[in-house]
């Protein structure tokens, strides 16, 4: 049930695929998704607990991605269905799109601009 309860968002669907290029820290999702960081957390939280996310953590800041060994062979097949079923959506394009910009920049300028954003 925790696994359906994971799927059943959009956000957390989206999180799933921008996983798929490898580990990111939260900054990064929030930076793609354009969403709150608490909101964020939450979606990372359902997902970590049904298993579909491994999170790490390096001082004050976490990184996700998906997860390896015998876990990740759960993971795949449902990624897999994800992909195709979500292939040519506008909304996951522009997300591996902005993805992209976002790898592009240092995690710490990231979380840089996002609190001077925060504060104007």
């Amino acid at each position: 049930m925790r696994v359906t309860k994971a799927l059943a968002d959009i956000q957390r669907v989206r999180i799933l695929l921008l996983l798929e290029k490898g580990e990111l820290c939260v900054c990064q999702i929030v930076e793609v998704l354009a969403l709150a960081p608490s909101t964020i957390s939450k979606h990372l939280a359902l997902l970590s607990a049904a298993e579909l996310v491994e999170v790490r953590k390096d001082g004050r800041w976490a990184y996700y991605r998906l997860p390896d060994g015998q876990a990740g062979e759960s993971v795949r097949p449902l990624l897999q269905w994800l992909t195709q079923a979500l292939q040519g959506d506008e909304m996951i394009e522009r997300d591996a799109h902005t993805l992209e910009d976002v790898l592009a920049l240092d995690p710490e300028e990231v979380a840089r601009n996002q609190r001077a954003r925060a504060r104007e």
